[in-house]
């Protein structure tokens, strides 16, 4: 391919990555898709889809078409970290307030959660999750939201030894929030709602959290609006700024 244009960076090897990246933009392809595309030789894009694919870059679908990997997705989500996390201090002071219970906000990495903002009970009988806690994804409605609008596979991964069930992440996406009873912690409730990043996809997890004998076991009946309520701030946020 000529790159004598000035598009070339002088790289070449990253000029190719690139090109095949943005030949996916509009949707999934074949490898005779991406020659077209790009004007690479058949080899080269070969080579070059199957590296972007091994760095999660690039990924196949059913019909084994490459399409835009997770990895990109992901990258997004932490460029917006900045922003979502601004917002988020004065969203989970008023969800705190508003509910009574501790607030939280979670983001997934890799099998795990991570508690990155946090609003606490002042008083009383509360569920502390320190800003930094690394959870699980396998149990709390923090991980039913985080997992419930994944693709098919990775959903299918991540139901393996959970505590909630394909059909409880069918409620969840169908509601639009998730609640849990004792999931993660004998005696203690939550209530968790989507917050959606530029494109759409759910980048984090807002919840409530505390004792069983406050929220009862229908959590979601108490605190479902104001966690959606919170969620669309936050959602709100990313999109704005986005």
């Amino acid at each position: 391919m000529d790159n004598s244009s000035g598009d070339s960076s002088g790289v070449g090897v990253l000029d190719k990555a690139a090109l095949v990246l943005g030949a996916l933009e509009s949707g999934p392809a074949t490898l005779a898709g991406l020659v077209g595309a790009t004007g690479l030789a058949r080899p080269t894009a070969h080579r070059m889809a199957v590296a972007l694919e091994y760095h999660r870059l690039l990924a196949r679908d059913m019909q084994g078409r490459f399409v835009l990997g997770p990895r990109l997705a992901e990258l997004a989500a932490a460029a917006g970290e900045d922003r979502l996390l601004a917002a988020a201090g004065p969203v989970l002071t008023q969800l705190r307030d508003v509910t009574g219970e501790s607030a939280q906000l979670y983001r997934r990495q890799g099998d795990m959660r991570i508690c990155v903002a946090a609003a606490e009970r002042l008083s009383g009988l509360r569920d502390t999750v320190p800003v930094g806690s690394t959870l699980p994804m396998k149990a709390g409605s923090a991980a039913q939201i985080l997992l419930a609008w994944e693709e098919p596979e990775r959903l299918h991964h991540g139901l393996q030894g959970a505590r909630f069930t394909a059909t409880a992440l069918s409620g969840v996406r169908r509601r639009g929030w998730a609640q849990s009873i004792g999931e993660r912690e004998p005696g203690v409730a939550s209530v968790s709602a989507p917050v959606r990043g530029p494109s759409n996809r759910v980048v984090a997890a807002v919840s409530v959290s505390g004792p069983l004998e406050r929220l009862t076991r229908h959590p979601g009946r108490m605190h479902a609006q104001a966690l959606l309520d919170a969620a669309g701030r936050l959602t709100d946020a990313l999109k704005r700024n986005g």
